[in-house]
């Protein structure tokens, strides 16, 4: 949607909401809202560092690959595989915040809920408490641990209620792209590398 001139910035703004910062040790969030359920590519960009790019075969509502819409990350590089990315809302240190869903972790938050129940309720919902734990020297050795004794079922502080009032739904906070969008984008991230590659040269 376009802004009207006299409501324009100039430029970029930062987004009002954060993201949750997992941290070694023990953790806590409570989810709120929905789940935005996708998958991802990582592109590397300018100086090396890597951009998401939505996996656009996969329906978010279905959860299924159905190859509907034109994935253009198939077209520049075949060989690539996306991964599982779901993320949702949690509050966390007063604020709303958008989490970066872990697989192992989810599975078991999924699990616990079979006994629990919907841990997104505001009434009967429950807070997720987990351990981070680091299993070897790499980034990536890491292992998320569901505390279930921990996770009681309470409901919302007015506080908490007040701060999900106005809470957007997942496909608003991350928007899918559209195809053109998607090639818009690549397009500029590889002019952008190949200019660095003829630097080099």
């Amino acid at each position: 949607m376009a802004i009207a001139f006299n409501q324009q910035k100039g430029s970029a703004q930062k987004s009002s909401i954060s993201s949750f910062q997992y941290k070694d040790g023990d953790n806590k969030m409570r989810i709120v809202g929905d789940i935005l359920a996708r998958y991802v590519y990582w592109i590397t960009g300018e100086n090396g560092k890597n951009i998401p790019m939505e996996c656009l075969s996969f329906d978010r509502n279905s959860e299924r690959f159905n190859n509907v819409d034109k994935d253009w990350v198939r077209e520049y590089y075949p060989d690539l595989k996306c991964g599982w990315s779901y993320a949702t809302q949690c509050i966390e240190g007063g604020k709303v915040k958008v989490v970066n869903l872990k697989k192992k972790l989810w599975e078991q938050i999924i699990t616990a809920a079979e006994d629990l129940g919907d841990p997104t309720d505001p009434d009967t919902g429950w807070d997720i408490c987990f351990k981070r734990v680091k299993t070897g020297p790499l980034p990536y050795n890491v292992e998320y641990q569901l505390q279930a004794l921990k996770c009681k079922p309470r409901p919302l502080t007015d506080e908490e209620r007040d701060l999900v009032a106005d809470l957007k739904s997942m496909d608003d906070v991350m928007s899918r792209p559209t195809p053109d969008a998607q090639k818009e984008l690549l397009d500029r991230v590889r002019g952008a590398a190949n200019e660095a590659d003829d630097e080099l040269l």
